[in-house]
């Protein structure tokens, strides 16, 4: 009775656990991915910070413009003897006096660059093309962040369709099996063909594993590009394919037209134009420095102290000191002439000319590589059309094989051998087929990240 009731137990259990499994059980859209990646990568988000740093250091330019003003206020007491020879004459008395004194001064000046070389505002243009280049680095990481999402998730889904196919395989196998153990059994067949027959079996199941755990490794790969708990359970929600051979939108242009827009609309290359002017800018505050620079000031002062007297009057009251007797007020106009500082300035401009001429190489460089990838990935676009065209016959046909073999067979007409060849050539064509149909649609996506044109707010297979 107890072992009755523990298996019980056990079962209610299991069940309450596989119904809890099943709930937690998390569905991932295409577009969901491609958002949670947006949301979680830490490259995108560093791209974010530097951005937000440049829309800072633009701030911090504006400011150079406005005036500096800085006020000062000090105070002081001191304690001590005085000597007063007067008290000499005078029988009795100590020469010299303890004295006290206070004393307060404040100060409020300004002062405004008039002319600096320029250099305010280049710093300010170069801050403003820096700002620029994060911007378009910003979106550049952020159409690789949808390029490894995209591709990814595609990625399963292949994984998914080749499991399929081979469990249909499977499937059709043991069906055949079957089949032949009938047949052994009746004498019609020989039993060569059962021992065959359940080895393609065993073949199939082997097949179907590794198919399984590839999908695994797939799905894997993909929640670590989404950077969500590895521990969960998640299910990739299979898109709406254009499974037919189609001439894509990408189709529609010759390869030079494809080539301008990358270059036109390449968010690295914009990037790197903006960095090219930064370094224009920084040039152009190498060679202010040669210029003279004019600024004005102007300031305003006053002190007491308990010590300050007129003749005649005593001390002075803090208020006809501080407001009034004591107040200075200044106005001046200084410019600043450079003459020699050992070469330096000369060789910050030559310094300034040779990052700027690296930088106007680098992008050169960059847009041949640009070239070259809009040019390989068009190429093997095109090719991949036309492996998808052959596959889809190939398949069809090995199909049409495939049925006949087995009309033939279940008459007595063909060996087991001719079936299982033929069985084979449809299982590869049918895989050769979606892995063709999987690479054109990764094409697809490849190209139009080279081409600069993944946005991210609607991506399809």
């Amino acid at each position: 009775m107890k072992r009755l009731l523990s298996s019980t137990l056990f079962a209610l259990l299991f069940l309450v656990t596989s119904t809890l499994s099943a709930q937690d059980v998390r569905t991932i859209s295409l577009q969901e991915a491609i958002d949670i990646a947006l949301e979680n990568n830490y490259q995108l988000k560093q791209a974010e910070n530097n951005l937000a740093l440049s829309n800072e250091n633009i701030k911090s330019e504006y400011a150079d413009f406005a005036p500096s003003i800085t006020s000062s206020l000090s105070g002081s007491r001191s304690t001590g003897q005085q000597f007063i020879a007067d008290r000499l004459s005078e029988p009795g008395l100590n020469p010299f006096v303890d004295v006290t004194s206070q004393s307060f001064s404040g100060r409020l000046s300004a002062n405004l660059t008039i002319f600096d070389g320029f250099n305010n505002i280049n710093s300010l243009r170069a801050s403003e093309q820096s700002k620029l280049s994060s911007e378009e680095s910003l979106q550049r990481a952020r159409e690789q962040v949808i390029f490894n999402a995209a591709s990814r998730y595609l990625q399963v889904l292949l994984d998914g369709q080749l499991l399929e196919i081979a469990q249909e395989n499977l499937e059709n196998s043991q069906q055949q099996l079957e089949q032949v153990t009938a047949q052994v059994e009746v004498g019609s067949r020989p039993s060569v063909d059962l021992y065959n027959q359940e080895a393609q079996v065993a073949a199939d199941e082997l097949s179907v594993t590794q198919q399984e755990n590839s999908l695994k490794f797939s799905k894997l790969v993909l929640v670590r590009q989404l950077q969500i708990d590895p521990l969960g359970n998640y299910e990739f929600v299979v898109p709406e394919t254009q499974t037919e051979v189609r001439e894509a939108e990408n189709m529609n242009y010759s390869l030079s037209e494809l080539i301008d827009q990358a270059i036109l609309n390449r968010s690295d290359l914009k990037s790197e134009i903006a960095d090219i002017r930064v370094l224009e800018y920084q040039l152009d505050i190498a060679k202010g420095s040669l210029y003279p620079s004019v600024s004005a000031s102007a300031s305003v002062s006053s002190r007491y102290s308990d010590q300050y007297s007129l003749p005649g009057e005593g001390n002075v009251g803090f208020n006809d000191q501080f407001f009034d007797q004591q107040v200075n007020r200044s106005l001046g106009l200084s410019v600043n002439i450079p003459i020699f500082q050992n070469w330096n300035r000369m060789f910050n401009i030559q310094s300034s000319k040779i990052q700027l001429k690296n930088a106007e190489l680098s992008f050169d460089n960059s847009k041949l590589q640009v070239i070259q990838e809009v040019t390989q990935a068009y190429n093997d676009y095109t090719s991949y059309i036309k492996q998808l065209q052959a596959s889809e016959k190939s398949r069809r046909a090995s199909e049409r094989a495939f049925e006949t073999q087995q009309e033939r067979y279940n008459v007595g007409s063909s060996t087991l051998i001719e079936l299982s060849q033929a069985q084979a050539s449809y299982v590869e064509a049918q895989s050769n087929y979606t892995q063709a149909m999987y690479n054109l649609i990764f094409q697809e996506k490849l190209l139009d990240y080279y081409l600069g044109k993944l946005s991210g707010d609607s991506v399809e297979f």
